[in-house]
């Protein structure tokens, strides 16, 4: 019997995790640090690539190797993750200039946003590069980079997202994954897969940008500096690797047509697999780790941020008789909203605490909690902020059946998928069934995966099914309560619009 390990690492936002994983999916060990990213300004949000990144990385390899009390010389080949699209900047030694720039929870680049589609033009853009601007998007931010920091600018050689800084450190390749390239809007043509020079160079050379290659190919092995610092032994393979929130489609099982997954974390993040490609101009629509399917994605700003913000703030009784214990004080806070109905007793939250990337795409949107009475409970709020992550969850999968990709199942991964209140309220509102896999670790489970294709291990996704991943339980959506969530899912909708106007002034006021 080979008994050779797998490896995979994910370096989230709020945390990083890995596993080794033996070839039939069976978890030998696994391992995760949390950390934090910074929001030094309102809107923007940032992380350091060396301290959290590429420390998380090299700290958890190397404590799954002690752990697990292996040679390391069993580990078959490397995978990791990251989040995505992050805009990194690094200087002629290829070492950061600054914090990265996250992803769709930064909207420090509306300006540039407007400015570029009206330059553009958002029909021309769209039939281009499959997406039209967002807080997503890689470019308006290398745009704001470049106008509001210029001498670091001039001092830029490459311009990478997380995943691709981690295999450069392992591997010495500048490399990113066809997946997350379409993220960095307008600058890539899906359809042909190369960079749009014309567009590049209207704001940084052309050979700022990685090359880009599928996910599960081989980037290059480990060399002997990364092994030095990780324990990895020199030469082990290593994946091109791929975005935290396609790994865990791959940990969730969703490979199949149709398949989507729900990703609860400190985002929400959903991928559909689909048999083609399908772009829609409120949702990211992609291709998948390798030739022959596609997916169509959609992204809440904040889901489990938005949980963590009313514990912290709102949530010091619980969190005291937790024993500043975080993950107790949520099942605290959880216990509690159970007690109150479905409906929260009138009370609608919109959950765009900072701004909203899918189906809304709008940096300005804001947090709102609406019919507040005084007979409304702390209970009742933190049940109203899970029902709005419902409703957003519902508002995307209305748009996506609008690009002909209705769901054929919903799988639940990520944190917040041991939450049983909230995973049972996003059934209740979408009136659609979750399936929960056994494993909820998440993206590194699906990095181990890539892994083993990129080393040759595996040729298609028939393992994945047959001995990886297996479904732990279903939930089902409570008829009773339909009714009334589409009476409010319907205020929901309306409460956008109807003060979206105010909410844009409220942002040129601060």
């Amino acid at each position: 019997m080979d008994d050779r390990l797998l490896l995979g690492i994910d370096i989230g936002t709020s945390s990083s995790k890995g596993v080794l994983v033996s070839f039939d999916g069976q978890i030998v060990a696994e391992y995760s640090v949390p950390h934090d990213f910074e929001m030094p300004q309102p809107g923007w949000a940032e992380q350091d690539a060396d301290a959290v990144w590429w420390h998380d990385f090299c700290a958890i390899s190397r404590v799954l190797i002690d752990r697990a009390d292996i040679d390391p010389n069993r580990i078959a080949g490397v995978a990791c993750s990251a989040i995505a699209p992050t805009m990194l900047p690094l200087d002629e030694n290829y070492r950061p200039l600054r914090p990265a720039i996250l992803y769709g929870i930064d909207t420090r680049a509306g300006a540039e946003i407007s400015e570029l589609t009206e330059a553009l033009g958002e029909d021309t853009m769209f039939q281009r590069a499959g997406h039209t601007l967002s807080a997503q998007s890689i470019g308006p931010k290398v745009l704001w980079y470049r106008r509001n920091q210029p001498e670091l600018f001039q001092r830029t050689r490459k311009i990478v997202t997380a995943a691709t800084y981690l295999v450069f450190r392992l591997t010495d390749r500048f490399v990113l994954d066809n997946y997350v390239a379409p993220y960095f809007t307008p600058f890539f043509d899906v359809s042909q897969l190369k960079w749009h020079e014309d567009w590049v160079e209207r704001i940084c050379p052309l050979e700022w940008l990685p090359e880009t290659d599928w996910s599960v190919e081989r980037a290059g092995t480990v060399t002997k500096q990364a092994a030095a610092e990780t324990g990895i032994p020199a030469g082990t393979p290593v994946a091109v690797g791929t975005a935290d929130a396609l790994a865990e489609a791959v940990a969730a099982g969703a490979t199949a047509n149709g398949d989507l997954m729900v990703m609860y974390g400190t985002t929400l993040f959903l991928i559909q697999t689909t048999a083609k490609y399908r772009p829609h101009r409120d949702l990211w629509a992609s291709v998948h780790l390798q030739p022959g399917a596609a997916i169509l994605a959609a992204g809440m700003s904040t889901s489990g941020a938005l949980l963590r913000w009313f514990r912290d703030e709102l949530g010091a009784e619980e969190r005291a008789a937790a024993g500043q214990t975080g993950a107790e004080a949520f099942a605290i806070l959880a216990e509690c909203a159970a007690q109150t109905p479905p409906g929260a007793d009138g009370l609608i939250t919109l959950p765009y605490f900072s701004g909203e990337r899918t189906p809304i795409n709008d940096v300005h949107a804001k947090g709102l909690f609406f019919g507040l009475t005084l007979s409304h409970t702390r209970a009742h709020l933190y049940r109203s902020c899970l029902e709005g992550i419902a409703f957003g969850l519902r508002h995307n999968i209305e748009t996506m059946a609008e690009a002909a990709a209705s769901p054929r199942r919903l799988i639940a991964i990520g944190g917040g998928a041991q939450d049983a209140l909230w995973l049972q309220t996003c059934s209740d509102v979408t009136g659609l069934p979750q399936d929960v896999p056994r494993q909820t670790i998440g993206a590194a489970y699906g990095d181990a995966y890539i892994a083993g294709l990129a080393a040759g291990i595996f040729s298609d996704f028939s393992p994945l099914a047959d001995s990886w991943v297996k479904i732990d339980h279903r939930i089902e959506p409570d008829p009773s309560n339909s009714a009334l969530y589409d009476a409010l899912y319907a205020i929901y909708r309306d409460l956008y619009r109807d003060t979206r106007r105010h909410m844009s002034r409220l942002s040129r006021l601060t």
